[in-house]
């Protein structure tokens, strides 16, 4: 295969549509847009989320607390899923996502005390519960904030 022979699949492109270029065109005239009218003019249509000056969703809902848009949240694990690492293993972030128990860690991980632990580990993440710590100390492991 040469550069030259390569192509996108079928259908995979289109041709862009010429308004406005003759009645030929089947776009010609209007341009697709109608006749007078709000859409019909250029910079014409509504702001995101109008309703026509009926009351918009995002003011007829009702809203409660402190909403912070820049939280980082982390993602939670249970002690009982670190079970599954060998005794005496080093846990960190690239560990869980290897063994499938996170599938995604933006910002950090925070471990909860849910369950048991019967190994001993040394776990590194950014958060831990108090229970969390004492499960993982008594199992003779440590727990590391990074």
């Amino acid at each position: 295969m040469n550069l030259y022979e390569l192509s996108p699949a079928p259908g995979s492109t289109q041709v862009g549509k010429r308004k406005g270029r003759g009645p030929g065109s089947g776009n010609g005239k209007t341009a697709g847009r109608g006749h007078k009218g709000q859409w019909a003019r250029s910079g014409g249509g509504v702001r995101v989320g109008f309703e026509g000056g009926q009351m918009p969703l995002a003011r007829r809902v009702p809203k409660r607390g402190f909403n912070n848009i820049f939280a980082k949240p982390l993602e939670v694990i249970n002690v009982a899923s670190l079970n599954k690492f060998d005794d005496g293993a080093t846990v960190n972030i690239c560990d869980l996502l290897d063994k499938g128990i996170l599938s995604k860690c933006e910002y950090g991980v925070k471990v909860l005390g849910s369950g048991a632990l019967t190994k001993k580990l040394t776990v590194r993440a950014s958060a831990f519960s108090a229970s969390a710590k004492e499960k993982i100390e008594a199992a003779g492991g440590k727990a590391e904030v990074i």
